[in-house]
């Protein structure tokens, strides 16, 4: 294909997706809404301005707009207490619901389209971690650890996720420990001594661990869809922190926007038409590895949307809780003010975020 076609194609595929993902997450708010009867008056595909009515339901006017990517959500009365039928007049608990109907959506579609790649290829086994590489001229390469193998223990404490084993070594830097694998059948038992300051992506031992995979029926993906969705979120949380103690560099724990977000999805779009070829196969619309990284990014939208930041559905979050807490508004002029103020920073931050997506772009290991 030629390359600029092969670009626009792309680039179309990445506003299906992206914009399908933000829709799912406008169509919780809109559900939630309709639930406790709080008005809208439009739903809206793309980003104004407005290109056409589509049609009208009941009171909610569905509209085309020009900018083609995602949707919005305009209940009737949204910052205006005094506008009867509107969200703002809404019962507390109401308002809680509509606003975590979004981000609960992007988290159920997250768990769903894992679930369609488990089904597909097997689920991961969160309790056993599988050695997935060793780099040459390091401990684990040394002490004779071969990808595949299953770690069973470290010094006799029995390893059941990858924290454990990550904890279990970065707790014993320059100090040997025994490691038990299993291979095959076999027990296996070595010892190695974790690097205090080894070479960068190297890692204490130098080895890359993910967890074994198994073949599961379709309600037996939605478990380890579930612990996945967990693992996502838990590291999304605990990377500040993870920053900050050194454990993960700065370049792989910096924010992404769409222009960065975009040039992932363009590489995993490529690395399922490789896939495609290897197996003699006609590339797909969407291939398994879109798929989980629509999953991802589905995961990461509701949990940072959540997140108790003005203009955002958890900073509105934390404005309905005193309410429920102390039976005391917060007056809407100030917390609107406080919405306008966070949205305009908003902004500025992901148009620096984007500068550096252009600047630095994202590169995936193959």
């Amino acid at each position: 294909m030629d390359p600029i076609l092969e670009n626009i194609v792309s680039i179309i595929k990445f506003v299906i997706v992206f914009g399908l993902l933000v829709f799912l997450h406008e169509f919780g708010h809109y559900i939630m809404s309709k639930l406790f009867h709080i008005e809208v008056e439009e739903f809206g595909f793309g980003f104004p301005p407005r290109l056409v009515k589509l049609f009208q339901f009941r009171e909610t006017e569905f509209t085309l707009n020009w900018i083609p990517f995602g949707a919005f959500v305009r209940p009737k009365g949204e910052n205006d207490p005094n506008v009867a039928g509107g969200l703002a007049a809404a019962s507390p608990w109401a308002r809680l619901a509509v606003l975590f109907g979004g981000p609960v959506m992007n988290l159920a579609t997250g768990i769903l389209l894992f679930s369609i790649v488990y089904s597909q290829v097997g689920a991961p086994v969160f309790s056993k971690v599988l050695i997935a590489g060793v780099v040459e001229n390091t401990p684990a390469h040394r002490a004779g650890i071969q990808a595949g193998d299953i770690v069973v223990s470290i010094d006799g404490e029995p390893i059941d996720h990858t924290r454990k084993l990550r904890k279990m070594v970065r707790s014993h830097l320059d100090q040997e420990i025994e490691i038990t694998l299993q291979r095959g059948d076999e027990l296996i038992v070595t010892k190695a001594t974790p690097r205090s300051n080894p070479p960068e992506n190297q890692g204490e031992l130098g080895i890359g661990m993910t967890n074994p995979i198994q073949k599961v029926s379709w309600a037996g993906t939605l478990p380890a869809s579930v612990q996945t969705g967990y693992e996502q979120i838990y590291q999304l949380i605990t990377l500040p922190g993870s920053l900050i103690r050194g454990e993960i560099s700065p370049e792989a724990g910096r924010m992404v926007g769409v222009v960065g977000i975009y040039s992932i999805f363009d590489q995993i779009n490529e690395l399922d038409a490789e896939d495609a070829a290897a197996a003699s196969q006609p590339e797909p619309l969407f291939g398994l590895n879109t798929v989980y990284f629509m999953a991802t990014i589905s995961i990461a939208l509701g949990i940072t949307n959540l997140l108790p930041i003005p203009a955002l559905d958890g900073g509105r979050i934390l404005f309905v809780l005193p309410e429920i807490l102390f039976r005391r508004r917060i007056p809407a002029q100030y917390e609107n003010m406080i919405h306008l103020i966070g949205f305009a920073a908003l902004i500025l931050l992901m148009i620096y975020i984007t500068a550096q997506d252009i600047i630095n772009p994202i590169i995936i290991p193959k």
